[in-house]
């Protein structure tokens, strides 16, 4: 069986590819459970100072896989939902609780759930190719982790959630989602640069920094505030709006991939 994560160790700078390019590296539970313990390993892995999280293929990810029976695996209902929005943002918060620097390597899509990911990640170094968005409200579902007011703030954040639109490195780059946008011929070389030149800083350098800024945030009250999202979230999540019986009328009829389109060509 083919492994969902891989990893590759270089010196002191660890490469976690997702690897369901297939699937446009979505998100199932299977998957959270492997990247989850990835990233533990390698945080226990004294030899390791720096990690590049990154999709394989042309996409970082499409966020959480529509086509895997959520409902099944939780249960439906408002407590379903609150349980799993809490395990998805839990995993969502795997870089962000990782004691050591974790940079997005983003290229193609980066969606929903993996742009949320890319956001809990310290840096994110994208291919010109890259399009951010999180277009979960178009089919009545909600982030996980409310990330984002924290990265480019609320207006911005309101601008995006409210219509699920996408847009593209060099914007996401000019909001602060991004540090850097790169020639896609370019981004690997230009991360496992800035990778290199952090790892040559001591381990203790870097976890003890990382703390300090984290908790400024936390301070702040940011973990409280994507928790409380959770419950909310959950309303939402199990609650069955007109949108949603349309949405899911339309993938019952003509598949996952008619029901995107019809879904998608209401806001062109």
């Amino acid at each position: 069986m083919t492994s969902e994560v891989l990893c590759k160790i270089d010196g002191k700078v660890a490469t976690v590819t997702i690897n369901r390019a297939s699937k446009m590296n979505s998100i199932n539970p299977p998957f959270m459970k492997e990247l989850s313990g990835t990233l533990r390993d390698l945080d226990d892995n004294p030899d390791v100072s720096v990690i590049i999280l990154t999709g394989a293929g042309p996409h970082f990810g499409a966020g959480y896989d529509l086509k895997h029976a959520w409902g099944e695996t939780y249960g439906r209902g408002p407590m379903g939902a609150r349980k799993m929005l809490k395990d998805c943002a839990d995993f969502e918060f795997g870089p962000w609780d990782c004691s050591k620097p974790v940079i997005a390597m983003v290229r193609g899509y980066c969606l929903a759930g993996s742009c949320e990911l890319a956001m809990m990640c310290c840096i994110t170094y994208a291919s010109d190719t890259a399009m951010f968005g999180e277009p979960e409200i178009r089919f009545s579902t909600a982030p996980p982790a409310v990330i984002m007011p924290w990265i480019i703030g609320l207006k911005r954040t309101r601008e995006l959630l409210y219509t699920g639109d996408m847009i593209t490195a060099e914007e996401a780059c000019s909001f602060g989602m991004v540090n850097k946008v790169f020639p896609d011929d370019r981004l690997e070389e230009e991360t496992m640069r800035y990778a290199r030149r952090a790892a040559a800083i001591s381990l203790e350098g870097l976890q003890t920094t990382k703390a300090a800024i984290n908790q400024s945030a936390e301070i702040a009250g940011m973990r409280s505030a994507i928790t409380y999202g959770v419950e909310v979230g959950g309303i939402l999540d199990s609650a069955e709006t007109e949108q949603y019986r349309q949405f899911e009328a339309v993938k019952k009829e003509k598949g996952l991939s008619a029901a995107i389109r019809w879904r998608e060509s209401q806001f062109e």
